[in-house]
């Protein structure tokens, strides 16, 4: 073989391993992609659509730093939603329906195009180390390809174990083998390792549904995107999702097939997604329940096939069937596959840096399932950073890390090596404190400044990111200086059943009123003439709204997140002693010893480290 020598191999072609490999080539790192089938790039293995309540905002950070998710998402989308609309804007998240094959060709479209970036097909069983060093891989064909910097992506391939009903079968995905090896040897190189599992719905085929008997589901009425870049349209069409639910008779036609569910006969014993439940779990923990939704959703533009939300399971396949015949627009459902559970190896992340290098290895990178995370957009996002890591590694570089306040990702990997994870790990909005600043619309204000800094985020996303904000603070600016008289404003606020106002003051004082919007605003002719002549998009708009109805909430945020820096700003030596910290609870000193925080504050996110114990750390650092 010619041209075995690389600056990063990614092993693992799917979310994790395709973003990785595109920011490790896009940042001029000479990469290879390898994966046991070159056909399966980017699959969507489980439900099509990207996004959701926190993973939304996960999709547009890494867009707003120069990945390629976002601009997938919108390329493939079929129906666009912004969810929690009713809540405020911290808590809104996008969401897209996707067509399943067009999202995979388009990721490999974007990666062949890709500069810098190789393939090649094969199983990858090993990989190779000289004096602690990552040195490369071996394949399951005996090739040794080396590199400076190896990331693993393996998904769910890790000794993957397919379970339905009573049947077992290796593999990581259906109709696909299971990867071997590589769990062995970085146990035997003093890893810990455990077990994990998820699940699938059926996929069955559209003719046969009576969707007449469901409660449809439209997309929005004025669909946006993911992408900032201007790359992307927003939807002129959508396809419709659709609702229908379980009932009691359902429960009891599933509950005929417990004790032939892995689930509960001791088959698995490994750990699922609590927060994505089975369909047997859910009536089973759920037994006050009398119905569960389900989501009907399309697989693409074309295809009948349909995805079940809200059906996962690994019962026998007859009994699937027999259950969901008799949910309302199922009575003569065919399946095109049962859904299945699988089991999977993963390594704590605990043993990983910021950066997603491992601590035992150098050079050695994990994301995505492999550090017992669950979810396209987390995967994504690790793979985003390891790739970045892992070439400015090979570049002599400093690391790129980001912080808790900066971005979801940051909560994602702080929260994964500083208190590792018992169960798969899924984003939401509660697991960031500082949520009112990491909001999806600010995501490109926030990361693409550092995006290009990084060499990924291009010049012109930067500048229509500087216009975009010059834009929305010059309107909050207008509304702060530009006052109306009571005759004007009164007319609004008695419409929207608001306090009339006695005496004039400033536009900004009644446009933070709540429920005063800017459709209420530009009946003012002097708000419409503004955004009329200086040509203000919705972007701006919103922009500008948000700044003004929350701003004493995203103050004070801000405040509260400059003190976490502050104590960011205590670092803690690589290989500090705590043993000899004898004021230190004995928890502590066990928990700091393995974790090895880098600074104070993230020593005082590890569960079983008290204020106390932060409190000697402090005296200790002089502080």
């Amino acid at each position: 073989m010619v041209d075995q020598e690389y600056d990063v191999i990614v092993v693992g072609a799917g979310h994790a391993g395709s973003e990785a490999a595109a920011a490790a080539a896009n940042m001029g790192a000479k990469t290879l992609l390898v994966t046991m089938n070159l056909q399966n790039i980017a699959q969507m293995s489980c439900n099509p659509a990207m996004g959701g309540i926190a993973k939304g905002q996960i999709v547009r950070e890494i867009d707003a730093l120069g990945g390629y998710s976002g601009i997938v998402s919108d390329k493939t989308a079929i129906q666009f939603k912004m969810l929690n609309k009713s809540k405020g804007p911290a808590m809104w998240s996008p969401r897209v329906q996707s067509d399943r094959m067009r999202f995979a060709e388009t990721w490999r479209m974007l990666l062949e195009g890709t500069q810098n970036l190789h393939f090649y097909q094969d199983m990858v069983a090993g990989i190779v180390i000289e004096n602690g060093k990552i040195r490369g891989v071996k394949t399951a064909m005996g090739l040794v390809f080396r590199a400076k910097s190896v990331i693993l992506t393996n998904g769910t391939f890790l000794n993957g174990l397919i379970h339905v009903g009573e049947k077992q079968f290796g593999g990581g995905r259906a109709g696909e083998r299971a990867s071997t090896g590589i769990t062995e040897q970085l146990v035997d190189l003093g890893f810990d390792s455990g077990r994990m599992k998820t699940g699938t719905p059926p996929r069955v085929d559209g003719r046969s549904l009576d969707f007449s008997k469901m409660i449809e589901q439209p997309g929005d009425t004025h669909p946006q995107k993911f992408s900032f870049s201007d790359q992307t349209q927003t939807l002129k069409n959508q396809r419709s999702c659709h609702m229908s639910y379980t009932s009691l008779e359902v429960h009891d036609l599933l509950r005929e097939g417990f004790d032939r569910s892995p689930m509960f006969n001791g088959s698995i014993e490994s750990i699922g997604p609590r927060y994505c439940p089975s369909i047997e779990d859910k009536i089973n923990r759920f037994a006050d329940k009398d119905r569960h939704q389900l989501f009907v959703e399309p697989e693409g533009w074309d295809t009948v096939e349909y995805y079940i939300n809200g059906f996962s399971t690994s019962l026998p396949e007859e009994v699937q069937y027999k259950a969901l015949r008799a949910c309302a627009g199922f009575e003569n459902v065919r399946f095109f596959r049962p859904g299945y559970a699988i089991e999977y190896d993963f390594f704590a992340p605990t043993q990983l840096r910021h950066t997603l290098e491992t601590k035992l290895i150098d050079g050695l990178y994990f994301a995505g399932q492999i550090n017992g995370t669950t979810g396209y957009e987390e995967a994504g996002a690790q793979g985003l950073m390891a790739g970045i890591n892992a070439a400015l590694k090979t570049q002599e570089r400093d690391p790129f890390t980001l912080r808790r306040d900066e971005a979801y990702i940051g909560v994602l990997i702080d929260d994964l090596i500083t208190k590792g994870t018992e169960e798969p790990y899924r984003m939401f909005t509660s697991r960031a404190e500082y949520r009112t600043l990491l909001r999806q619309d600010n995501a490109d204000q926030r990361l693409t400044p550092k995006g290009f800094a990084l060499g990924l985020a291009k010049e012109d996303r930067l500048i229509r990111m500087q216009e975009k904000y010059t834009k929305s603070d010059a309107l909050i600016e207008f509304f702060k200086t530009t006052s109306v008289q009571p005759e004007d404003i009164n007319p609004i606020l008695e419409h929207r059943g608001s306090a009339i106002a006695p005496q004039g003051d400033k536009l900004y004082k009644f446009y933070s009123r709540p429920n005063i919007v800017m459709e209420d605003m530009r009946t003012l002719p002097m708000v419409d003439q503004v955004v009329r002549e200086r040509e203000l998009d919705d972007e701006v708009l919103e922009q500008a709204e948000i700044q003004i109805k929350y701003a004493g909430y995203i103050q004070k945020e801000r405040n509260n997140a400059d003190k976490l820096t502050r104590l960011e700003g205590v670092k803690i030596p690589e290989e500090f002693d705590y043993s000899k910290l004898k004021s230190l609870s004995y928890e502590a000193r066990e928990k700091l010893t393995k974790i090895k925080p880098t600074t104070i504050s993230q020593a005082s996110r590890i569960s079983g480290v008290s204020p106390n114990d932060i409190s000697v750390l402090l005296v200790y650092m002089g502080r």
